[in-house]
């Protein structure tokens, strides 16, 4: 992964962040502004719920600039990790390859017909399959 992507997401992240916590801090003065400390505010039921309402707009708008900021950072961690999980799994299934490929090679003689055949076949069967599985795995990695 390039510097500069990481570079990147992390100032994307850090800007939204800070939008965020700017509008919480704006929404929090203008609150106080509008409310003089001597003066009485009546308690009614539809200055409550106009109230909650409000609050939960700037909340859903905050959390959802912050989720937006978190997934921005995470994700070139994402990106790493699922190469990374490409290329271990691309390991694991080479290991079958190295077990089975000697005893694919010790048995080679008696491919069409032999006391080894069984064997041959079961062991050139997985050979393949895990071969396939393994390149493959890496292909994808690098792919990404």
């Amino acid at each position: 992964m390039k510097p500069q992507k990481i570079g990147r997401a992390l100032g994307i992240g850090l800007r939204v962040a800070g939008r965020v916590a700017g509008e919480r801090m704006a929404a929090q003065a203008q609150a106080s502004a509008q409310t003089p400390p001597n003066q009485q505010v009546a308690d009614t039921d539809a200055v409550r719920s106009a109230a909650s309402r409000a609050a939960g707009r700037s909340t859903g708008r905050a959390s959802r600039g912050l989720v937006r900021g978190i997934g921005g950072f995470l994700r070139p961690f994402g990106t790493v990790g699922r190469k990374l999980w490409l290329e271990i799994t691309g390991v694991f299934f080479l290991l079958p390859v190295l077990v089975f490929g000697p005893w694919m090679w010790r048995t080679r003689a008696s491919w069409d017909h032999g006391p080894n055949h069984r064997t041959f076949l079961i062991s050139a069967v997985i050979v393949v399959l895990f071969l396939y599985l393994g390149i493959s795995s890496f292909w994808r990695a690098w792919r990404k």
